[in-house]
């Protein structure tokens, strides 16, 4: 998605003079999450998803199936970090990132097994997710107070919407009654 509204950001910008911004991803370079089963993606269909909803134990569950390196069999044994699930979940929300690295490193040379990764990931991501399910909880039992947070923002959105729309019709000179 990204691509393509830059492609149409450059295409008016050309046409009609600098208008807009080219965007920015806001997200991790891995923003698709293979399945714990090693599989392209993440899906709710394959069975092999986390819940930003599961609890503590659900995780720590889902992450101890998480699919390794096949060939890591015995803790002396080098690792591969490439298409290691555990990894790429590191990769993206371990905050020590220096860490990962001599982790990576580690498992490469062999020493480091896959359950000492396992609960260090499962660590993270209840420590990521616990805020947020918390959150969750709170809004959950009061939906008028979502209601109210969803109407304020679709107002805000349509007057930045009218704001802009403004801008791109003088851009292309037709602000006939701007």
């Amino acid at each position: 998605m990204l691509e393509q509204t830059n492609e149409i950001v450059d295409s008016f910008n050309r046409l009609y003079g600098e208008t807009f911004t080219r965007c920015k991803s806001i997200v991790s370079e891995n923003s698709r999450m293979p399945g714990i089963d090693g599989k392209a993606k993440m899906s709710k269909s394959l069975g092999n998803a986390i819940f930003l909803a599961d609890s503590p134990k659900e995780i720590e569950q889902k992450v101890m199936q998480m699919y390794t390196d096949p060939n890591h069999i015995h803790l002396n044994d080098p690792g591969e970090v490439k298409g290691n699930v555990v990894f790429t979940y590191l990769d993206v929300f371990d905050p020590n990132k220096n860490e990962v690295a001599e982790l990576k490193k580690h498992y490469k040379k062999g020493g480091l097994g896959d359950v000492v990764l396992k609960k260090r990931l499962a660590g993270v991501l209840n420590e990521v997710f616990t805020p947020i399910r918390l959150r969750r909880e709170v809004l959950a039992r009061n939906p008028k107070h979502v209601m109210d947070i969803l109407e304020q923002g679709t107002i805000s959105a349509r007057k930045e919407a009218q704001k802009t729309l403004g801008e791109v019709r003088a851009h292309m000179k037709i602000d006939y009654f701007g």
